[in-house]
């Protein structure tokens, strides 16, 4: 019989727009994940105000713990350890979560493990999937678009990063240009799912690099739509959104299966809020059964942030007794590969 008691780790993420807590246990299982998104507070200002965030994250953050555990059938005594995104992120929204979980690791008398953002959205999968090393990890969101290379558990290496600006962040951008609401990134994909034809598209390589670069695809979309508009005609939205996916899809899918060849990946695995988009999914899995290497998918709600994925990647600390310092502070800009082992 085993009597081993499990590990129950209360997290908290506020790296942005979503502040949300969750209970996940021995690193695996879920047992509550609430999320309060702010979307409808910024869509007015189509974007992500960091002030208002902030304070928004201030508002939600007690009533959202307490909810976690509730969910989860659980009290604060039967926790193990507090985990937080540590960075990177707005500050402001950071603070919030920090200074929370300062406040009940102290309280409490347990210990404190600051998570790595980007580490938390790839262990997402760790809670669906099991994962083999070693693995490439795609990492698609509005502040970043990287590939990793991870020898073993815990470890990254970043062999390819945005030289400007990141996919969701140019979906944004773009969609903006076509009127469509904030986020914007969901109805691309929707438009570029139901085109009956597309504008062609650059695609930038940048040759003998895993780097990425769409600022020029975003300035050629925003030129095709002036010169449409110069000339007293209204683009079809479809057309452009298709043209502009096949891009930034094309691109991400070839310099990712040929990452997994030359480093010897045993799995393909997507990570990010841009995992939710059903283009890039669509094309990673075909290019994958090419390649006859098992792609892994979060489900849709741990591809957005949220507070399971900073306790399954807090998990790998705990496992190694590596527990973060009371001193330790918010960091807007954090290095993933010092994070890790």
């Amino acid at each position: 019989m085993n009597t081993t008691k499990p590990v129950y780790i209360l997290a908290i993420e506020t790296s942005c727009d979503e502040t949300s807590a969750a209970v996940i246990e021995n690193g695996t299982v879920i047992r509550s994940n609430v999320v309060s998104s702010q979307i409808e507070t910024h869509r007015r200002f189509g974007g992500v105000v960091p002030e208002i965030a902030s304070r928004q994250h201030v508002e939600s953050i007690t009533w959202i713990l307490q909810e976690a555990l509730d969910q989860a059938g659980l009290a604060m005594k039967d926790m193990s350890a507090i985990a937080v995104t540590q960075g990177p992120g707005l500050v402001g929204s950071l603070l919030v979560g920090v200074v929370a979980a300062k406040a009940l690791a102290f309280s409490l008398g347990l210990p404190l493990i600051g998570v790595h953002h980007i580490a938390g959205h790839i262990y997402a999968n760790q809670l669906v999937h099991k994962l083999e090393y070693p693995l490439i990890s795609l990492v698609v969101s509005g502040g970043h678009t990287e590939l990793v290379y991870m020898e073993s558990e815990g470890s990254f290496k970043i062999i390819g990063q945005t030289r400007d600006d990141a996919a969701g962040e140019a979906y944004d951008k773009v969609a903006r240009a076509l009127k469509l609401p904030y986020p914007g990134g969901p109805h691309i994909d929707r438009l570029a799912q139901e085109a009956d034809g597309e504008i062609p598209m650059p695609r930038a390589w940048l040759d003998d690099s895993y780097d990425f670069s769409f600022s020029g695809l975003k300035s050629a979309v925003l030129n095709v739509l002036n010169q449409s508009r110069m000339r007293g005609e209204e683009p079809v939205a479809a057309h452009v959104a298709k043209g502009f996916q096949s891009s930034v899809v094309d691109v991400l899918v070839e310099k990712a299966a040929r990452a997994v060849r030359e480093y010897g990946a045993k799995q393909l695995l997507l990570a990010g809020g841009v995992a939710a988009n059903r283009g890039l999914r669509e094309g990673l899995t075909k290019r994958c059964a090419e390649l006859g290497v098992p792609l892994l998918l979060p489900p849709m709600d741990l591809c957005s942030d949220n507070a399971a994925m900073i306790g399954a990647a807090a998990f790998l600390k705990w496992n190694r007794g590596d527990i973060t310092g009371p001193e330790f502070k918010a960091e807007p800009v954090l290095s993933l590969e010092k994070w890790g082992y």
